[in-house]
Protein backbone atom coordinates (compact mmCIF):
# COMPACT_ATOMS: atom_id res chain seq x y z
CA UNK A 1 0.00 0.00 0.00
CA UNK A 2 1.25 3.83 -0.58
CA UNK A 3 0.19 5.99 1.51
CA UNK A 4 0.85 10.10 0.88
CA UNK A 5 -0.38 12.59 3.71
CA UNK A 6 -0.69 16.09 2.88
CA UNK A 7 0.25 18.53 5.71
CA UNK A 8 1.71 21.55 6.65
CA UNK A 9 4.16 19.76 9.33
CA UNK A 10 5.75 16.34 7.40
CA UNK A 11 8.36 15.87 10.03
CA UNK A 12 5.88 14.97 12.29
CA UNK A 13 3.62 12.65 10.51
CA UNK A 14 6.26 11.14 8.73
CA UNK A 15 7.25 9.72 12.89
CA UNK A 16 4.72 6.97 12.57
CA UNK A 17 6.64 4.64 9.94
CA UNK A 18 9.97 4.90 12.64
CA UNK A 19 8.69 2.83 15.10
CA UNK A 20 6.06 0.05 16.11
CA UNK A 21 4.05 -2.29 13.33
CA UNK A 22 4.21 0.66 10.76
CA UNK A 23 7.49 0.22 10.73
CA UNK A 24 7.70 -3.53 10.46
CA UNK A 25 5.20 -2.74 7.74
CA UNK A 26 7.48 -0.70 5.72
CA UNK A 27 10.34 -3.18 6.23
CA UNK A 28 8.38 -5.95 5.06
CA UNK A 29 7.37 -3.88 1.72
CA UNK A 30 3.84 -3.92 1.77
CA UNK A 31 3.88 -0.09 3.37
CA UNK A 32 4.97 2.92 1.78
CA UNK A 33 4.72 6.36 3.10
CA UNK A 34 5.23 9.90 1.84
CA UNK A 35 4.56 12.90 3.89
CA UNK A 36 4.01 15.82 0.77
CA UNK A 37 4.14 19.67 2.24
CA UNK A 38 0.98 21.58 1.37
CA UNK A 39 3.19 25.11 1.52
CA UNK A 40 5.06 23.46 -1.62
CA UNK A 41 2.14 24.66 -3.71
CA UNK A 42 1.73 27.97 -2.44
CA UNK A 43 2.15 30.56 -5.08
CA UNK A 44 3.09 33.40 -2.16
CA UNK A 45 6.66 34.02 -1.59
CA UNK A 46 6.14 33.16 2.19
CA UNK A 47 4.44 30.10 1.25
CA UNK A 48 1.31 31.31 2.59
CA UNK A 49 -1.42 28.87 2.26
CA UNK A 50 -4.82 30.24 3.88
CA UNK A 51 -6.37 33.24 4.44
CA UNK A 52 -9.08 34.82 6.31
CA UNK A 53 -13.02 33.60 5.53
CA UNK A 54 -15.37 35.45 3.87
CA UNK A 55 -18.21 36.10 5.23
CA UNK A 56 -16.39 37.27 8.25
CA UNK A 57 -15.12 35.53 11.97
CA UNK A 58 -12.54 33.98 13.29
CA UNK A 59 -9.89 32.26 12.18
CA UNK A 60 -8.32 31.53 9.24
CA UNK A 61 -9.18 29.29 6.11
CA UNK A 62 -6.61 26.97 3.77
CA UNK A 63 -7.33 28.13 0.56
CA UNK A 64 -8.04 25.89 -2.41
CA UNK A 65 -5.33 26.31 -4.81
CA UNK A 66 -2.50 24.68 -2.92
CA UNK A 67 -4.28 21.91 -1.43
CA UNK A 68 -5.70 21.03 -4.92
CA UNK A 69 -2.16 21.06 -6.59
CA UNK A 70 -0.60 18.86 -3.70
CA UNK A 71 -3.86 16.18 -4.34
CA UNK A 72 -3.11 16.45 -7.60
CA UNK A 73 0.95 15.56 -7.40
CA UNK A 74 0.07 12.95 -4.75
CA UNK A 75 -1.89 10.98 -7.41
CA UNK A 76 0.45 11.32 -9.81
CA UNK A 77 3.13 9.82 -7.22
CA UNK A 78 0.92 6.77 -6.00
CA UNK A 79 -1.63 6.22 -8.33
CA UNK A 80 -5.30 5.22 -8.06
CA UNK A 81 -5.84 6.13 -4.47
CA UNK A 82 -8.96 6.62 -1.87
CA UNK A 83 -8.74 10.89 -0.77
CA UNK A 84 -9.48 11.07 2.95
CA UNK A 85 -9.86 14.08 4.97
CA UNK A 86 -9.08 13.92 8.35
CA UNK A 87 -11.89 15.86 10.01
CA UNK A 88 -14.03 16.37 13.27
CA UNK A 89 -17.14 16.50 10.70
CA UNK A 90 -16.09 13.11 9.18
CA UNK A 91 -17.78 9.61 9.59
CA UNK A 92 -16.29 8.15 12.92
CA UNK A 93 -13.10 5.96 11.87
CA UNK A 94 -13.83 2.21 12.97
CA UNK A 95 -12.68 -0.93 12.39
CA UNK A 96 -14.57 -1.53 9.80
CA UNK A 97 -13.35 1.25 8.08
CA UNK A 98 -9.75 0.10 8.81
CA UNK A 99 -10.40 -2.92 7.14
CA UNK A 100 -12.21 -1.80 3.52
CA UNK A 101 -9.34 1.15 3.62
CA UNK A 102 -6.46 -1.87 4.05
CA UNK A 103 -7.84 -3.22 0.95
CA UNK A 104 -7.32 -0.18 -1.07
CA UNK A 105 -3.80 0.37 -3.10
CA UNK A 106 -3.67 4.06 -2.09
CA UNK A 107 -4.44 6.40 0.41
CA UNK A 108 -4.02 10.03 0.39
CA UNK A 109 -4.64 12.02 3.83
CA UNK A 110 -5.20 15.50 3.72
CA UNK A 111 -4.65 16.43 6.99
CA UNK A 112 -6.77 20.28 7.91
CA UNK A 113 -5.74 23.14 9.55
CA UNK A 114 -6.76 26.59 10.99
CA UNK A 115 -11.03 26.49 10.14
CA UNK A 116 -10.33 23.75 7.73
CA UNK A 117 -9.96 23.93 4.06
CA UNK A 118 -12.02 26.23 1.74
CA UNK A 119 -15.30 23.99 1.03
CA UNK A 120 -14.34 24.24 -2.48
CA UNK A 121 -11.76 21.55 -2.94
CA UNK A 122 -13.89 18.78 -0.64
CA UNK A 123 -14.82 18.03 -4.32
CA UNK A 124 -11.84 16.01 -4.81
CA UNK A 125 -12.14 14.54 -1.43
CA UNK A 126 -13.79 10.76 -1.29
CA UNK A 127 -14.85 10.79 2.32
CA UNK A 128 -13.99 12.41 5.61
CA UNK A 129 -13.16 10.41 8.67
CA UNK A 130 -12.62 11.14 12.42
CA UNK A 131 -11.15 10.02 15.46
CA UNK A 132 -14.41 11.38 17.54
CA UNK A 133 -16.64 14.41 18.55
CA UNK A 134 -13.71 16.25 19.66
CA UNK A 135 -11.23 18.69 18.08
CA UNK A 136 -7.57 18.81 17.98
CA UNK A 137 -5.12 21.41 16.24
CA UNK A 138 -5.04 19.71 12.99
CA UNK A 139 -5.60 16.03 11.21
CA UNK A 140 -2.40 14.96 11.50
CA UNK A 141 -2.89 12.92 14.27
CA UNK A 142 -5.82 11.71 13.43
CA UNK A 143 -3.68 10.89 10.35
CA UNK A 144 -1.08 8.73 12.00
CA UNK A 145 -3.16 7.01 13.93
CA UNK A 146 -4.86 5.99 10.49
CA UNK A 147 -2.49 4.48 9.23
CA UNK A 148 -0.95 2.72 12.51
CA UNK A 149 -4.08 0.99 12.31
CA UNK A 150 -4.52 0.12 8.63
CA UNK A 151 -1.19 -1.51 9.11
CA UNK A 152 -1.65 -3.97 11.49
CA UNK A 153 -4.45 -5.45 8.45
CA UNK A 154 -0.88 -5.29 5.70
CA UNK A 155 0.40 -9.09 4.98
CA UNK A 156 3.35 -9.67 6.87
CA UNK A 157 3.42 -6.32 9.09
CA UNK A 158 2.16 -8.68 12.24
CA UNK A 159 4.21 -11.45 13.56
CA UNK A 160 0.90 -13.73 13.80
CA UNK A 161 -1.38 -14.05 10.90
CA UNK A 162 -4.66 -13.81 13.41
CA UNK A 163 -3.42 -11.21 15.41
CA UNK A 164 -5.37 -8.65 13.27
CA UNK A 165 -8.73 -10.42 12.84
CA UNK A 166 -8.49 -11.17 17.05
CA UNK A 167 -7.99 -7.44 17.65
CA UNK A 168 -11.15 -5.72 19.48
CA UNK A 169 -13.88 -4.55 17.21
CA UNK A 170 -12.59 -6.81 14.61
CA UNK A 171 -16.22 -9.11 15.21
CA UNK A 172 -17.98 -6.30 16.75
CA UNK A 173 -16.82 -7.29 20.05
CA UNK A 174 -14.46 -6.09 22.70
CA UNK A 175 -11.11 -8.22 23.06
CA UNK A 176 -11.39 -10.94 25.70
CA UNK A 177 -8.99 -10.68 28.70
CA UNK A 178 -5.02 -11.81 28.09
CA UNK A 179 -2.82 -13.62 30.79
CA UNK A 180 0.71 -14.24 30.42
CA UNK A 181 3.43 -15.65 33.02
CA UNK A 182 3.75 -15.92 36.08
CA UNK A 183 0.57 -18.27 36.48
CA UNK A 184 0.07 -16.60 40.24
CA UNK A 185 0.59 -13.11 40.59
CA UNK A 186 0.01 -11.02 44.40
CA UNK A 187 -2.88 -13.78 44.72
CA UNK A 188 -4.51 -13.76 41.64
CA UNK A 189 -4.15 -16.70 39.02
CA UNK A 190 -4.24 -17.21 36.04
CA UNK A 191 -8.05 -18.91 34.74
CA UNK A 192 -7.60 -22.70 34.54
CA UNK A 193 -9.22 -23.13 31.38
CA UNK A 194 -6.23 -20.80 29.50
CA UNK A 195 -3.89 -23.80 30.90
CA UNK A 196 -5.81 -26.58 30.43
CA UNK A 197 -4.55 -27.33 26.68
CA UNK A 198 -8.12 -27.92 25.52
CA UNK A 199 -8.54 -25.85 22.89
CA UNK A 200 -12.24 -25.92 21.99
CA UNK A 201 -12.47 -24.84 26.02
CA UNK A 202 -10.49 -21.89 25.62
CA UNK A 203 -12.55 -20.71 22.51
CA UNK A 204 -15.54 -20.62 24.15
CA UNK A 205 -14.06 -19.20 27.01
CA UNK A 206 -12.57 -16.07 25.01
CA UNK A 207 -15.82 -15.76 22.91
CA UNK A 208 -17.54 -15.19 26.34
CA UNK A 209 -15.47 -12.86 27.84
CA UNK A 210 -15.53 -11.00 24.73
CA UNK A 211 -19.19 -10.79 24.74
CA UNK A 212 -19.07 -10.29 28.45
CA UNK A 213 -16.69 -6.91 28.36
CA UNK A 214 -18.69 -5.68 25.51
CA UNK A 215 -22.41 -5.88 27.34
CA UNK A 216 -20.34 -4.51 30.94
CA UNK A 217 -18.38 -1.47 28.89
CA UNK A 218 -19.92 -0.82 25.05
CA UNK A 219 -23.37 -2.33 25.60
CA UNK A 220 -23.78 0.22 22.39
CA UNK A 221 -21.89 -2.36 19.99
CA UNK A 222 -24.17 -5.34 20.78
CA UNK A 223 -27.19 -3.44 20.23
CA UNK A 224 -26.02 -3.67 16.80
CA UNK A 225 -25.41 -7.26 16.63
CA UNK A 226 -27.17 -10.16 15.68
CA UNK A 227 -25.98 -13.19 18.23
CA UNK A 228 -26.31 -16.63 17.18
CA UNK A 229 -27.47 -18.92 19.52
CA UNK A 230 -23.88 -19.96 21.05
CA UNK A 231 -23.73 -16.19 21.39
CA UNK A 232 -26.72 -15.47 22.77
CA UNK A 233 -26.24 -18.55 25.31
CA UNK A 234 -22.83 -18.22 26.42
CA UNK A 235 -23.71 -14.03 27.16
CA UNK A 236 -26.62 -14.82 29.52
CA UNK A 237 -24.12 -17.08 31.16
CA UNK A 238 -21.50 -14.39 31.70
CA UNK A 239 -24.59 -12.04 33.10
CA UNK A 240 -25.76 -14.84 35.43
CA UNK A 241 -22.26 -15.20 36.45
CA UNK A 242 -21.76 -11.95 37.13
CA UNK A 243 -24.79 -11.53 39.05
CA UNK A 244 -23.75 -13.95 41.22
CA UNK A 245 -21.01 -12.44 41.87
CA UNK A 246 -22.13 -9.02 42.73
CA UNK A 247 -20.96 -7.85 39.12
CA UNK A 248 -23.56 -5.34 37.27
Amino acid sequence: MKIEILTLFPELVEQVVRFGIPRKAVEAGVLTLSARDIRDYSPDRDRRIDDRPYGGGPGMVMEAEPLSQAIDAAKAAIGPATVIALSPQGEPLTQDWVRRLAREPGLILLCGRYEGPDERVMEAVDVELSLGDFVLSGGELPAMALVDAVSRWLPGALGHEQSAPNDSFAAGLLDHPHYTRPEHWRGAAVPEVLLSGDHAKVARWRLKQALGATWLKRPDLLAGLELNEEQTRLLREFIAEASVNGGT
